[in-house]
């Protein structure tokens, strides 16, 4: 493989087609990275968050190109507006947290001693973003990681080659060294070389689980640090004494939203049986009324998946479930193309022996289940091997939280899901990955301490 080729999900054409770099170029410019990473960290604080945040606005005067552009590489539609308003969400937020994150702790001082602990960048550090959402997961780590004094190595996803593109000429734009914001289109193996190499002080991979599989693989023996967010089955709860109506339109958006290609989308759904349903009548109703369709279309809610094999994946699972007794309750759509444009669907009569309840389908496909009590419910989320949000559903704050103690999950939601907040931590356990971002906890991710025992007089 010689190139990389964006096949647009629209019309199955080649969008962008870039070649691939070779290990020995990319060598080169890690090594210029480095080279230049100690001079960006001696910057002043404030020099760096000043120049990301241009960068991120560099952004903002780009979204009109970008939401088209979007469309023709991963499919959303454009009506939704792009990625922007998270985007600076989170970056913006970074920045405002940097100095007090970043701030020397104080351990002491007397007359025969200072003591205090220092975080220092790791050097180069390398982002793997994927494709989903490839705006706002890139600046988690991209925005922290350069205002702490790393230079960044960025390899974006094949599917959404303009992103690292975008993100490079906008940091380049307004002063920030290209030798410090690197983009690179370079294949799997060249990534594991260079990982294996040691070239990298911190390595951040958002993906799949053979993904970050490959990544600890590659790192074996390097002692990188390595931060990870690979698959997700994020299940949603309806108590028994839930507002139906706001817990169907928020996670039924959730399951449904981006053509159910979230990292912390709802893929399963428990409603306390006295509420079962009216959930899922008012569900259904919801559903039927999308438009699936050409993403570029303004009437269009439902864009096609951003590739057909992801969308054969949602079917395969779908049909095997429906082949064991559950029930589809949304016909087919007219757009439906049989490749990546793809009917969204609600599946009942479902149970945990199917592959739609257990995989990460990463597709407009739920699947609900009564409950008769807490004690059921937090069984059958737990019964997962994946760990990254769940929604609860109650009027009752500390039955959410009691409940929420008791669930292996990243992050607990209250009547509320598929959003991330960036104070607080990022994160997920089992096989969603290990290490967390944003929050005063990403920049720790991206630094290391450093300890100083200075002796006075």
């Amino acid at each position: 493989m010689t190139s990389i080729k964006c096949i647009s999900p629209i019309d199955g054409s080649v969008y962008v087609e870039r070649p691939i770099a070779s290990l020995a170029e990319t060598r080169e410019r890690i090594r210029k990275a480095k080279a230049d990473q100690q001079r960006w960290a001696e910057r002043p604080l404030r020099e760096r968050i000043d120049l990301v945040k241009a960068g991120v606005a560099a952004i903002g005067a780009m979204n009109e190109d970008i939401v088209t552009e979007l469309a023709w590489q991963m499919g959303r539609p454009v009506r939704y507006g792009g990625e922007f308003s998270g985007f600076e969400e989170r970056a913006l937020h970074m920045a405002s947290i940097a100095e007090k994150s970043l701030a020397p702790i104080s351990v002491g001082k007397d007359a025969k001693f200072e003591r205090y602990i220092k975080r220092v960048p790791h050097g180069v550090v390398l982002v793997v973003a994927p494709w989903n959402y490839p705006y706002m997961t890139a600046i988690n780590t991209v925005a922290p990681a350069l205002i702490a004094g790393n230079a960044v190595v960025l390899k974006h996803a094949s599917q959404t080659p303009l992103v690292g593109e975008r993100l490079a000429s906008a940091f380049h734009s307004v002063g920030i060294p290209e030798t410090i914001f690197t983009n690179v289109f370079i294949d799997h193996n060249t990534t594991s070389t260079l990982i294996s190499e040691g070239q990298f002080g911190f390595v951040n991979f958002t993906g799949s689980v053979g993904g970050g599989r490959a990544m600890e693989a590659a790192a074996a023996g390097t002692f990188t640090g390595i931060g990870l967010e690979l698959g997700g089955k994020d299940p949603g709860y309806v108590m028994d004494d839930a507002d139906v109506d706001a817990a169907v339109d928020t996670l039924i958006d959730g399951a449904m939203f981006n053509s159910g290609q979230c990292c912390c989308g709802i893929e399963r759904i428990y409603v306390a049986t006295n509420l079962f349903d009216e959930f899922v009548e008012k569900a259904v109703n919801i559903v039927n009324d999308y438009k699936l369709g050409n993403p570029l279309d303004a009437d269009t809610t439902l864009g096609p998946m951003a590739h057909a094999r992801f969308a054969a994946v949602v079917r395969e699972q779908t049909q095997e479930a429906m082949a064991s007794g559950a029930k589809a309750h949304i016909d087919t759509l007219a757009g439906d193309d049989g490749a990546a444009y793809l009917s969204p669907q609600i599946l009942t009569n479902v149970n945990h022996d199917m592959r739609v309840m257990r995989e990460e389908s990463f597709g407009p496909v739920v699947g609900i289940m009564p409950v008769e009590n807490d004690k059921a419910a937090i069984q059958l989320m737990n019964d997962s091997e994946f760990g990254l949000t769940a929604s609860l559903w109650t009027e009752n704050t500390a039955r959410a939280a009691q409940v929420g103690d008791q669930i292996d999950t990243g992050t607990v939601f209250m009547n509320r899901c598929d959003y991330l907040d960036p104070g607080l931590c990022w994160t997920g356990c089992k096989n969603t990955g290990r290490g967390g971002g944003l929050s005063e906890i990403g920049y720790h991710n991206l630094t290391r301490p450093k300890s100083y025992h200075l002796k006075l007089g």
